[in-house]
């Protein structure tokens, strides 16, 4: 920063000055007046530092973060300079306040108290800052490097605090490390200029102590911190840079190490027992442990939810437009498209989100921990030869002070850790146990809205109950009649009649699309939204995919033999031309998956359809014996003649046909079935 000639001619006039008091006046009188100008000297300065502070982080700092410019970062920049403003404001106001005192010896006991009740403050707030202030430095370094930055980064400067001269940020951040510093220098030389048999001595000589231990306590941790950052960084590396820094003096230590580990478990030798950090490091595993089963658990959770809800009514077609069922179909779409949705957001941002950064926050840790282990091997080895040998190497007593650093700082931070990781990890349960209340209270609350509209739903619990079971007693009996009707009158499916234009039309879409693919409507369709189609009772289609735009398989995509568009797939059947082959007879149509039903009741006495069948030129019999696993399923013997009646299962996969065996019908792999050449056909037959 340039000098101002005037103020240096202003300096040199108040020296002389002072020189001349100093010549006029006694030594006595002479130590009190420097001991006056040391005490204004710490107070002005203070002043003028807490002002710089104060430019840093409300201007500086504020123009910067305005830019909004995304390579520079602000937080690594400025530290914990917040908390140094705020507690240095208090500290200047106590300074200002001594001032007020009634004498001289007052006022220097109040600065000594003053000193004493901001020690541990003081040494907490300087040391984060310190410690971060070489991190400081190489970005501001690094900024220089960037034409831009630094170009953006001046003109703050410029804008903010033209009168400092600054030219980069260093010039305000290296303020704070300077000022923790300058404090014992400054309670110092007012302890220079105090008498020893003053009662004021020791209050100021007990001061400078506490300045002096806060400097040596920072300088500390700052050295903790700069090892536990270098072996940080050593577990990020690559696994070739890993083979790279083996050599025969690693090799050797880390097979010293694993010996002494070995001699540890097998009682050989005796391990070095800490308590504290034992203590400690036990908690610490056990909140880690906590975070990875918390983590596991909420994936489950949330996996269970949405298997809980894998039934999608609302998905589906419905012919009821109103009643219980409607209503229950709104019930499961408020809990897929609003409630689930929601839910999940929010546990995210509050439970996942936090978990996993509390989950990385404890890598750090995890890695000092091993840390230390290595060392605490090394250093057991190095005390056993310095006890043999009374002395040891540059290099062994360096690993010595590195494991008593890792484990000075272990043993320091790992309560603050624990009690921050419990602190997180409690509120994280918390905001769990409140989704999961608003999760029931929202569901409940939807539920009783849709009861409401019910016409029991104001209905006393024992009348609902009696009218629960009424209910199933009378379905149940209406429903035994109609298993007992439908026993007994059983009306097979049977194609439609065309006319010739229509026939003409099959002609083309199954030249078009292949007789697999044909299906004939069973009652008519009034298409009611978009792209439905209106349909008439015994219409043929062409099935294009049996799926519409939203993954619903009750709503297949038809060609009509020229329009196209979406027909529910409960009224179409699979097609097949009706042939009369007697009077009165007519061959039935073979029944789709979506229309066949299956009654496992059959009455003796009622009449079996006579079904026409073709004798084939090739008979099929069993290649492989095949045991059934489930009643949809018939049992083959190799060699055993089946019947084939459809090539594939109801969905049309071909990996299983339908056969019949000894007058049983059921499903076999299809690669099972070998096919054998027989006689020619005569001809239709019927079975007897």
């Amino acid at each position: 920063m340039a000098s101002d000639p005037g103020a240096e001619l202003d300096a040199e006039d108040a020296a002389e000055a002072e020189e001349g008091v100093y010549e006029e006046v006694m030594p006595c009188d002479r130590m009190e007046l420097s001991q006056r100008l040391a005490v204004e000297e710490l107070i002005t300065t203070e002043a003028s530092y807490v002002h710089n502070i104060q430019l840093c982080v409300s201007d500086i700092r504020a123009h910067l973060q305005k830019k909004q410019l995304p390579d520079l970062d602000l937080e690594g920049l400025f530290s914990n300079t917040d908390d140094i403003l705020h507690m240095s404001k208090r500290f200047l106001k106590g300074l200002e306040d001594t001032t007020t005192a009634t004498s001289e010896h007052e006022q220097l006991f109040c600065i000594s108290t003053l000193f004493q009740e901001f020690k541990e403050e003081m040494e907490t707030t300087y040391k984060i800052y310190c410690a971060s202030y070489e991190h400081a430095l190489l970005l501001v370094e690094s900024y220089r490097k960037d034409p831009r930055l630094q170009e953006e980064i001046l003109d703050t400067l410029n804008a903010t605090v033209p009168h400092t001269g600054a030219s980069d940020l260093s010039f305000f951040l290296v303020m704070p490390v300077q000022r923790v510093t300058k404090y014992p220098l400054l309670l110092g030389k007012i302890l220079e200029n105090t008498p020893p048999n003053t009662s004021v001595y020791s209050a100021l000589e007990a001061a400078v102590g506490a300045m002096a231990q806060v400097n040596t306590n920072i300088n500390e941790y700052k050295r903790r911190k700069e090892v536990a950052t270098k072996y940080n960084k050593a577990e990020h590396l690559t696994l070739r840079d890993r083979f790279a820094r083996l050599n025969t003096h690693s090799i050797a230590k880390k097979t010293s190490r694993l010996s002494r580990l070995f001699m540890h478990e097998a009682g050989i030798v005796a391990k070095t027992r800490d308590k504290e950090y034992d203590d400690l490091e036990e908690k610490f595993q056990c909140v880690v442990s906590i975070v990875t089963a918390l983590k596991e658990n909420v994936a489950s959770y949330l996996g269970h939810l949405e298997a809980f809800l894998l039934a999608t009514p609302h998905q589906h077609e419905l012919e009821i437009t109103e009643g219980p069922a409607q209503q229950c179909r709104r019930f499961a779409e408020h809990l897929h498209c609003t409630a689930l949705p929601e839910f999940k957001q929010r546990l995210d941002k509050l439970v996942c989100q936090p978990l996993c950064s509390l989950s990385d926050m404890l890598v750090g840790p995890q890695q000092l921990v091993k840390k230390r282990l290595d060392k605490l091997l090394d250093y057991e080895e190095i005390q056993e030869r310095r006890s043999e040998m009374g002395s040891v190497t540059y290099d062994e007593e360096a690993a010595m002070n590195t494991y008593l650093a890792i484990n000075a700082l272990l043993v320091a931070e790992l309560p603050r850790f624990n009690q921050a990781a419990l602190q997180l990890l409690g509120q994280i349960l918390c905001s769990l146990s409140t989704l999961q209340w608003d999760l029931a209270a929202e569901v409940l609350h939807q539920a009783e809205k849709e009861l409401e509209q019910m016409p029991h739903g104001r209905m006393p619990l024992p009348s609902f109950w009696k009218m629960v079971e009424d209910t199933l007693q009378q379905s149940g009996a209406q429903l035994h009649a109609f298993q007992q009707t439908f026993e007994t009158v059983t009306p097979s499916p049977v194609a439609q009649p065309l006319n010739p234009a229509e026939e003409r039309k099959v002609l083309s879409l199954m030249s078009k699309h292949g007789p697999d693919k044909l299906y004939q409507v069973t009652s008519n369709i009034s298409g009611s939204r978009d792209l439905d189609l209106t349909l008439q009772r015994g219409q043929v289609v062409a099935l294009l995919q049996s799926v519409d735009t939203k993954g619903n398989t009750n709503r297949w995509l038809v060609d009509a033999g020229g329009p196209r568009g979406f027909v529910p797939a409960g009224k179409l059947q699979r097609y097949c031309p009706a042939q009369s082959q007697q009077p009165g007879m007519q061959m039935l149509t073979l029944e789709s998956g979506t229309e066949r039903r299956r009654h496992s009741y059959a009455s003796p006495a009622a009449p079996r359809p006579r079904v026409p069948t073709f004798t084939p030129t090739s008979q099929v019999v069993a290649g492989f014996s095949f045991t059934a696993r489930s009643p949809q399923e018939v049992t083959l013997q190799a060699g055993q003649p089946v019947v084939v009646l459809e090539p594939h299962d109801k969905k049309g996969n071909k990996e299983w046909s339908l056969v019949e065996v000894n007058g049983q019908r059921g499903y076999v792999p299809s690669s099972y079935l070998v096919t054998i050449p027989e006689q020619e056909p005569t001809g239709w037959s019927l079975p007897v």
